[in-house]
């Protein structure tokens, strides 16, 4: 025999408007109009034909039957309120996928991760390297780091970094036999690419010179790779700035020139808008985000004037 459920949204609504004896706060608590209240509550006696208010010298007060009804419910309430916080507080623990490219990974997280742990013993980060965001989640994945314009449906996205692309090179090359000292000294470079040679191209469009060499030079499918290319004294790469970063702490890599090309992709963290407020998730947002605000404040201020 199926259950007799009265409109859940209704009895929601009995039961703040019950606990305060007012519609107004009631209203207030469950962020509706206060006509809505009145409107769930009229639907609710009409459902059950059973008067549950009754106004006396402006108050609003229960009527036996609604007084009944209040009590044999409000404990209900308080344990489902109960058990949603018992389930939120088991979701701040346990396990944690995370999904990236493994640029990010390598540069940026790992490096990072013993912060976090430390922080969150209780949850065990898993990594997962992928090397194209597919701009949906798999199954096993409750957070991931995509590198894009950060419009993908169905997920939560929160900007970590706006990406600058830079000129990085071993300080080798600046005192070799073809030193640079400004942009056109590129020409007597080999350009090392991260993907393709878009970037480069744009770049010298920006800084307004043509480069006879944008053409050529090996292309590399990860990040990393060029950046270590650069270390080595293979070239001149056009790194991207957050990955580019520790080298150039470092000293490993130095930046020649101060022209930075902004662009249009963004790093961002991600995950299913219905898991968004899990324990665990917020969490490692909250942690990110707050590494990511503290670096950025130490971050060096990046020209794209040409």
């Amino acid at each position: 025999m199926p259950r007799r459920l009265p409109p859940l949204n209704a009895l929601k609504a009995f039961e703040a408007a019950s606990r305060h004896l007012s519609f107004t706060r009631a209203a207030q608590e469950l962020f509706v109009t206060q006509a809505a209240i009145s409107h769930q509550i009229k639907g609710l006696e009409e459902y059950l034909g059973i008067k549950l208010f009754r106004r006396k010298n402006r108050s609003l007060l229960l009527t036996e039957e609604g007084q009944a009804y209040f009590l044999d419910i409000k404990d209900i309430f308080t344990m489902i309120s109960e058990a949603t916080e018992k389930l939120l507080a088991r979701s701040a623990k346990g396990a944690l996928t995370v999904s990236l490219q493994p640029s990010f990974a390598i540069q940026w997280l790992v490096p990072r991760l013993a912060d976090f742990s430390e922080r969150h013993p209780d949850i065990d980060v898993r990594i997962k390297a992928v090397d194209m965001d597919e701009g949906a989640l798999d199954d096993d994945v409750d957070i991931a780091i995509y590198y894009g314009r950060g419009h993908w449906p169905g997920l939560r996205a929160d900007k970590l970094y706006t990406e600058y692309l830079i000129p990085v090179c071993s300080p080798r090359l600046l005192t070799g036999p073809k030193p640079l000292r400004e942009p056109i000294d590129l020409a007597n470079h080999t350009l090392l690419h991260d993907t393709s040679r878009r970037d480069w191209k744009a770049w010298f469009r920006q800084v307004g010179i043509s480069a006879p060499n944008v053409n050529q030079g090996p292309i590399f499918s990860h990040s990393t790779m060029v950046i270590q290319a650069a270390i080595h004294g293979q070239g001149v790469a056009l790194g991207h700035s957050v990955l580019a970063q520790p080298e150039l702490e470092s000293g490993r890599l130095i930046c020649p020139f101060n022209q930075a090309l902004m662009s249009k992709n963004a790093y961002y963290l991600v995950c299913e808008e219905s898991q968004a407020d899990l324990g665990k998730i917020v969490a490692f947002r909250e942690w990110m985000l707050e590494v990511v605000r503290k670096e950025e404040e130490r971050m060096p201020v990046l020209s794209q004037d040409s």
